[in-house]
């Protein structure tokens, strides 16, 4: 049941990361500096690496 909530938070974290991007590049095209989607990248990256990383945990203990 753990596996599956750590899996739930990172899926609301890409999701998150997503929406930092769009805002980021929003801002960028505003006159923003171009580290806010260099930032958004990152950390969008990071998210979807955390998400592959839970997914197959909370998989293994679903079968289990």
């Amino acid at each position: 049941m753990a596996n599956r909530i750590s899996t739930l938070i990172s899926a609301f974290g890409v999701l998150a990361g997503t929406m930092l991007l769009l805002l980021a590049v929003r801002e960028y095209r505003a006159g923003a500096s171009v580290l806010w989607v260099g930032l958004g990248a990152l950390i969008l990256t990071s998210a979807v690496a955390t998400l592959v990383r839970d997914v197959p945990h909370s998989r293994q203990n679903a079968s289990a």
